[in-house]
């Protein structure tokens, strides 16, 4: 071959296209930098998104929870806007779950830690266990105190039952919409921000605040639910999953909406087993607000925390949820 043919070889387009000067840096574009950074989307895009998505869903299902009341007093639909409600708070995190390429479990109720036998048992029936024995406490503390009567049973045979089933499922969706709204996608995010026990202390206010639009609630009742929203973070810190607080939620309700039959949080409901009263002065009996109102209740939530501490010490708790690191080792596809 010639000097000139192998000249013009070099200088074809192809060749030139290979050399080293001509290849471009690859950098991420604005927008990618603009809402993501090294472990996923910023975390006030995701708490941006979340709450909005969020809102709107829940608008479109108390809209048509309460197109035609459901039942007696309006009690299916209820059930249905919580039901709703739960959905509303899930579907956005599963959207974000696959934007950020995190696994489920990141948002505190993980599938297998749920519906594997051998793990559901123990850890909803020691929630269970553990929020009933926390209302009960409160409501003898009540009674002793002279500020409670039990009165009499106005339920019997069938009605019992079914007011008693009905309770206890709608007091489950409770506890599984309320704490995977503000302890599961939320407190995950805002702890990638500004750490776990400041998002806990945020989002827990933001709990008690929240109950003020029940109609009878007052500010002791608020401050007493953030004061509980803080101990189910704990719950959440040493169990690793928000398992425990929902069945924990759920029993506290239970037992003081049914077994109890006084107001939860303001509200009070129907079908309730007993004729039951509260007295004496709202900052003992609670009031309007219910036994969330009273003192005895901050004793028995500090008591319960106490308790909590050592039947479930730091050290022997399982390892820590990705809700109190927050790093980038949780970043993985949850495919």
């Amino acid at each position: 071959m010639s000097q000139p043919e192998s000249q013009a070889e070099s200088n074809s387009p192809s060749k030139a296209a290979a050399s080293p000067e001509f290849a471009v840096a690859t950098q991420p574009s604005y927008a990618h930098t603009l809402f993501f950074g090294p472990d996923g989307l910023r975390p006030g895009w995701g708490l941006a998104f979340y709450v909005l998505a969020f809102l709107a869903l829940q608008k479109v299902v108390v809209d048509l929870a309460w197109a035609r009341d459901l039942g007696s007093s309006g009690l299916w639909s209820m059930m249905l806007e919580e039901f709703g409600s739960f959905l509303a708070a899930v579907i956005p995190a599963v959207v974000l779950a696959r934007v950020e390429r995190r696994s489920w479990k990141s948002y505190g109720l993980p599938a297998d830690k749920a519906f594997a036998s051998k793990l559901l048992a123990p850890r909803l029936c020691s929630g269970a266990v553990w929020g009933f024995a926390a209302i009960t406490l409160l409501m003898l503390a009540l009674y002793a105190a002279h500020a409670f009567a039990f009165g009499h049973a106005v339920l019997h045979g069938l009605r019992l039952e079914r007011f008693a089933t009905f309770w206890a499922a709608y007091f489950l969706l409770v506890g599984l919409f309320e704490e995977f709204l503000l302890r599961g996608y939320l407190q995950f995010t805002l702890a990638r921000g500004i750490g776990f026990w400041p998002a806990a202390a945020v989002l827990s206010s933001t709990f008690g605040l929240i109950h003020l639009r029940n109609g009878g609630e007052q500010w002791s009742g608020a401050l007493a639910a953030a004061f509980i929203g803080l101990f189910f973070c704990l719950t959440l810190r040493r169990t690793g999953n928000l398992w425990f607080a929902v069945s924990f939620h759920a029993a506290w309700d239970w037992g003081e909406t049914f077994f109890y039959s006084v107001p939860d949080s303001g509200t009070v409901s129907p079908g309730h087993l007993l004729k039951s009263s509260l007295h004496g002065p709202a900052w003992l009996s609670g009031g309007s607000v219910g036994p969330e109102g009273s003192v005895l209740c901050f004793v028995v939530i500090a008591l319960t925390w106490l308790a909590f501490d050592r039947m479930y010490p730091r050290d022997n708790a399982r390892p820590a949820p990705p809700q109190a690191t927050a790093d980038s080792s949780s970043l993985r596809s949850s495919e």
